[in-house]
């Protein structure tokens, strides 16, 4: 069975930066897409950035270059380096896995990130 446990979101003033952490639990965790969604009251669900088994990461447009995701392998885990924060930013961010071949998706419980002055 896989879990999801994100961290480090939090409050955060305009222009600041936060990086938010996943740690997996499970196995097989180099074949899954790893991603990270975020979602605000009334909204659905939005891509934020995603990153393939071999590190090909995908980014939404509107974020124009702002945010870097990464993972590691060996420590089964995925990040998410977010900097030049706007207040449109503030949402609760979701870590996701997927595995490709069988369209299968795992959710962590979420982490809320608030970007206010």
């Amino acid at each position: 069975q896989v879990q999801l446990v994100e961290s480090g979101g939090g409050l955060v003033q305009p222009g600041g930066s936060l990086r938010l952490s996943c740690v997996y639990s499970g196995s097989a965790f180099s074949i899954y897409t790893m991603g990270w969604y975020r979602q605000v009251p009334g909204k659905k669900r939005e891509l934020v950035a995603t990153i393939s088994s071999g590190g090909g990461a995908n980014y939404a447009e509107s974020l124009n270059g702002r945010f870097t995701i990464s993972r590691d392998n060996a420590k089964n885990t995925v990040s998410l380096q977010m900097n030049s924060l706007k207040p449109e930013d503030t949402a609760v961010y979701y870590c996701n896995a997927r595995r490709i071949a069988t369209l299968t998706d795992f959710w962590g419980q979420g982490t809320q990130v608030t970007v206010s002055s």
